[in-house]
């Protein structure tokens, strides 16, 4: 089985800021981590490879010195990452984000599971894993708690405001996932080795061919015009 996992660098911070002209976040001297549901969706894919023969792959979508997830990712277990980076991918909004992530899938080649985290701490839509799955013409579900291997697809439970719904899902499809399916284990002094001397496959504007319009701000129909802390 082939699994994908999407995974996102994001700032080690809740004091983000933001670029008054473009709306865009400001990331320059923050410290960053994967995004902690996506740890989630890693272990959960690392999970299932221990149930059947498989081939576990991260990508995300970010600059250069995002090849450091991709690298913690490798020392969790990870057969292999791809760093999809360009500037002209700057200021991408879920949108235009997913319509990359969404070629690169299909640049890198066949899979049976796309899995991701419920939604990025930095952003908080939960869009980009349903708009790949749409995208990519494919099923998807979100919210989900348990993942069961069957031989033609997945049993999973979601959980709802009033309960669980249990769904069946054939290959291929994508699954977002909740923090409450497992705990993501800790690397290995073998994974930090391996990490450490992995060279991660990079993919670029020009190899996914897709249209200038589509791309970064130009692609982007949505702006964040300000972030604000709720008043207690």
């Amino acid at each position: 089985m082939n699994i994908v996992v999407l995974i996102k660098q994001v700032p080690d911070t809740d004091d983000v800021k933001l670029d008054p002209k473009t709306g865009t976040m400001l990331r320059e001297g923050l410290g960053t981590i994967i995004n902690p549901l996506d740890l989630n969706a890693i272990e959960e894919a690392l999970k299932l490879s221990r149930q059947t023969p498989s081939k576990v792959t991260v990508i995300t979508m970010g600059p250069s010195n995002a090849v450091e997830a991709i690298k913690e990712a490798i020392a969790m277990g990870v057969d292999e990452g791809y760093l999809v980076s360009d500037r002209k991918f700057a200021g991408s909004d879920s949108w235009a984000t997913s319509i990359v992530l969404t070629n690169a899938i299909k640049k890198i080649g066949k899979f049976d599971l796309i899995l991701a985290g419920e939604k990025a701490i930095d952003g908080e839509t939960g869009q980009v894993g349903p708009e790949v799955a749409s995208m990519l013409k494919i099923p998807f579900s979100t919210y989900i708690t348990n993942i069961t291997l069957q031989e033609i697809g997945l049993e999973v439970t979601r959980t709802l405001e009033d309960g669980y719904q249990k769904q069946f899902l054939p290959f291929p499809c994508l699954l977002t996932v909740l923090s409450n399916i497992n705990e993501p284990s800790i690397p290995t002094l073998e994974g930090k080795i391996k990490a450490r001397k992995y060279i991660s496959e990079l993919i670029n504007a020009n190899e996914l061919l897709i249209e200038e319009k589509y791309l970064g701000l130009k692609g982007s129909p949505t702006r964040v015009t300000k972030i604000s802390t709720p008043k207690i």
